[in-house]
């Protein structure tokens, strides 16, 4: 966003729409970074498991409002072979995330 790292957490079944988490940010780009930039950021983690808490890493955490809907939240846990499930609110309450709309369904 802009030159700055964040976290965008949504659904699976849909992607993120970078013009939406731009705006929603308030930012005036946002685009997908390398995975070398965020591998620094989330030490011990595999690359593409890093869990959803943004805030324990210094990161702003963006959630799509369609993951509110939902009474859990599952995500990988640093690693691919491990899974947490944890209701949403908990999720909510623990990240602290900023809320919006950002998200498109995936054909």
């Amino acid at each position: 966003l802009s030159g700055k790292l964040a976290l965008a957490v949504l659904p699976a079944k849909y992607n993120v729409d970078l013009e939406l988490l731009a705006k929603a940010a308030g930012a005036g780009a946002a685009e997908l970074a390398a995975e070398e930039e965020f591998e620094k950021i989330f030490p011990g983690c595999e690359t593409g498991a890093m869990p959803p808490f943004g805030n324990l890493y210094g990161l702003p955490v963006y959630v799509d409002e369609t993951l509110t809907r939902d009474q859990a939240i599952a995500f990988n846990a640093g690693s691919h072979t491990e899974l947490i499930q944890l209701a949403y609110a908990d999720f909510a309450r623990l990240a602290s995330p900023r809320v919006a709309h950002f998200s498109v369904l995936r054909h």
